[in-house]
């Protein structure tokens, strides 16, 4: 309703009530004549100045009644206003399924333009839960996580948001884990990496999504140069980015079906920088364990400064479990081992004696996002469960950073890999080829063992204590 209205709304109520005030003075006033005229001149005065105060007394009390009524009533509507629309569509009834989105759409950088997009999401009964924007020199690219109704399909999302003039969209399902917001998720990926080397690639993919990550080493395994030379700052394409390796090589990230935005080139830059600075570190947890016959071992983390101690391993193994371990000639394995312990690469679990001699290494590869893991243990301590144990643990961490799934390549002859692999008690898909056997495991919920620095038993290869 308008000042104007309002104002004269309240001229109105105002003359009606003086109306009413006059009358019933007048009233009064006529009544008063009459009784004072009847009581002088007639014999029953009495009986009529009665009546007068009867009168008086009504007249007062149906004047309160009016004057309250039209106080305490609500305004009035001005019949020409147009009913205010409600705020947004209701929301979702209890029990009713829905579905958490993750979008990302162009829109144009003009005022009302995102008012557009919100509002086309709000007729699709859509819940905005946040909102991200990344500047760009021609458009504002918004991100959003959205609650829409189980039964609205991507298709038709899609479509609401291109009518609103959303364009380069990308939709993908969410989970409960998008719900933090972005300056929390960047504390927690920049605490994960600076705890742990091996912790950046899946620091990365984590904050970008679907991605690839390739890390180029400085130098082949034979010394003939690898890595191209990246600029300080790094390079931003537009499905591809850059950096320079803390370790010498090239780190290069690519993402073909959606666009990288300077926004998160300089989150993936810090990230980067973060690494850089902190050197390689390794968590410094060890877990004792206590074999069938007796033995103690410890199972911790490795990186390169295990070198020399995994070359002296290497030496004491016989050819054949190294060439079932590298699947080929044998004669350089030691050359391998630099990029197998770099946390670039992966995680990789040692056991050590109660002496301190490496005698097992279980490794745990990214590969997009899919997994490898391999074992090696040396020849006097294999069949003792050592190798399963080591299998039991990498499965879980590739549980915990959200591999879809881990892959082994070995023999068809190599009982062993196979017996461990299936002592896994996951889904387990079988591929031969010449030989070659490949084993993958979807360890998706499997959880990760836990132990402290407390002594535990292990069981050996045929489930003995």
């Amino acid at each position: 309703m308008t000042e104007a209205s309002s104002a004269h709304s309240t001229r109105r109520h105002h003359w009606r009530r003086d109306l009413v005030e006059l009358a019933a003075l007048f009233t009064a006033v006529a009544v008063a004549d009459a009784v004072a005229n009847t009581v002088a001149h007639a014999p029953s005065g009495l009986v009529l100045l009665c009546s007068a105060a009867v009168a008086l007394l009504a007249t007062a009390v149906f004047h309160v009644w009016w004057s309250r009524r039209h106080e305490n009533a609500p305004p009035p509507t001005d019949t020409g206003a147009t009913a205010p629309s409600p705020a947004g569509p209701a929301p979702h009834a209890a029990g009713q399924e829905t579905t958490l989105w993750r979008m990302r759409t162009t829109v144009r950088d003009e005022p009302g333009s995102l008012a557009a997009l919100c509002t086309a999401l709000a007729g699709q009964r859509v819940d905005i839960l946040s909102l991200q924007t990344h500047p760009l020199s021609d458009g504002t690219v918004d991100e959003f996580l959205l609650r829409a109704p189980g039964s609205l399909q991507p298709g038709e999302l899609s479509r609401t948001v291109a009518g609103a003039g959303g364009v380069q969209s990308w939709l993908e399902r969410a989970d409960a884990h998008d719900l933090v917001d972005a300056p929390t998720r960047m504390l927690g990926l920049a605490t994960r990496t600076a705890l742990d080397s091996a912790e950046l690639p899946l620091a990365l993919r984590q904050l970008l999504g679907r991605c690839t990550i390739h890390s180029v080493p400085a130098r082949s395994l034979r010394g003939r140069p690898l890595a191209e030379q990246v600029p300080t700052e790094g390079v931003l394409e537009e499905h591809r980015m850059k950096f320079r390796d803390p370790s010498g090589g090239s780190l290069t990230i690519e993402r073909p079906q959606l666009p990288f935005t300077p926004t998160e080139f300089a989150r993936v830059r810090a990230l980067v920088d973060l690494d850089a600075r902190l050197g390689q570190r390794v968590p410094p947890r060890r877990d004792v364990l206590t074999l069938p016959e007796g033995n103690e071992i410890t199972i911790r983390r490795a990186d390169t400064s295990d070198l020399a101690a995994a070359r002296e391993m290497h030496d004491r193994c016989s050819p054949q479990t190294l060439g079932l371990r590298y699947h080929g000639p044998v004669g350089d394995a030691d050359r391998y081992l630099g990029h197998l312990l770099s946390p670039r690469f992966g995680r990789t679990l040692a056991v050590e004696t109660a002496s301190g001699r490496l005698v097992a290494l279980g490794h745990l590869l990214w590969d997009g996002d899919e997994t490898e893991v391999a074992l090696l243990v040396e020849d006097a301590w294999q069949q003792r469960g050592i190798g399963a144990e080591l299998l039991r643990r990498l499965a879980g961490m590739a549980a915990e950073t959200g591999c879809e799934s881990v892959y082994a390549i070995t023999q068809a002859s190599n009982t062993g890999m196979v017996a461990a692999m299936r002592g896994l008690g996951l889904p387990l898909d079988y591929q031969i080829e010449e030989g070659t056997l490949v084993i993958t495991a979807r360890p998706a919920g499997l959880p990760a063992r836990r132990e402290s620095r407390e002594t535990v038993r292990i069981q050996d290869a045929t489930g003995r204590r």
